[in-house]
């Protein structure tokens, strides 16, 4: 009977680390064009001052930016430290999928998962939108990937509305009480989308999550002398929020229910 040949560790870890680099620059692309309207399959990349396209050895995750010393081979413009830092981001990211749980579709369907976030997260951070591509198109991924998950299709289909139906209850309390939108409908369709991977209860903890963090950058942005309505990529907040609910979702869970017992 043969078996499947099992790779060594490192092997396994320096495979993620460049599979998600590789990954990392396609992302490059989504943030750089979903909010623009332009297509992500459609054309080369190309230096966004000159126009010039990228060769493909310009273009390799990381080293490309380091041997260019971080300027455009053609105008010398400079590149963005985005750009090596998602690539980066996203190979950390994928070593940590593989790290947890371990070589496999799992792993992968995480993987594409927190990919997404990032990429949300450096959309609506500067542009404040969250493209419906990524968000709704990744939930129904979700959905069709928790017949194999641990998660199970219900409990993703319960997280899902449980996560849409908790932010937009609380943004619509928000504007009732404030007369302003806390929370845009994007940040409605990413809470369903991360219900569909974590679950009722992790999502709701992701929302208590980033309302903390969202709430300490606004406590610094007051100090800094900015105003009070002043709008927050809560979307960002949200995504960093599931990054960590997915990997220490149990432990943050029995310390907030802990708290609830003194």
């Amino acid at each position: 009977m043969s078996t499947v040949p099992v790779l060594p560790a490192a092997v396994t870890a320096a495979l993620a680390v460049v599979c998600g680099a590789v990954f990392g620059s396609f992302l490059n692309v989504l943030i750089h064009r979903l909010p623009r309207g332009e297509s992500p399959w459609q054309g080369r990349s190309h230096c966004p001052h000159c126009r010039r396209t990228v060769r493909w050895y310009e273009n390799v995750p990381v080293l490309s930016f380091i041997a260019l010393r971080g300027r455009c081979a053609g105008c010398r413009q400079r590149i963005a430290w985005r750009y090596p830092a998602v690539e980066i981001a996203a190979a950390l990211l994928a070593l940590l999928c593989v790290r947890h749980f371990g070589p496999g579709a799992t792993a992968g369907a995480y993987f594409l998962f927190l990919a997404t976030l990032l990429a949300i997260a450096c959309i609506d951070w500067e542009h404040r939108i969250i493209p419906d591509e990524l968000s709704l198109g990744v939930l129904g991924l979700g959905v069709v990937a928790a017949t194999v998950l641990p998660l199970g299709i219900w409990r993703a289909l319960g997280g899902a509305a449980v996560g849409a139906g908790f932010v937009w209850g609380v943004g619509r309390a928000y504007k009732a009480a404030r007369g302003v939108e806390g929370m845009g409908f994007g940040d409605v369709k990413l809470a369903a989308m991360i219900g569909a991977f974590l679950g009722p209860v992790a999502v709701l903890l992701t929302v208590f999550g980033a309302a903390c963090m969202g709430s300490l950058y606004g406590v610094v942005l007051l100090a800094r002398g900015g105003h009070a309505r002043t709008m927050i990529a809560f979307g960002t907040f949200l995504a960093a929020g599931a990054a960590l609910c997915l990997f220490f979702g149990d432990a943050l869970t029995v310390w907030y229910a802990g708290l609830w017992r003194r």
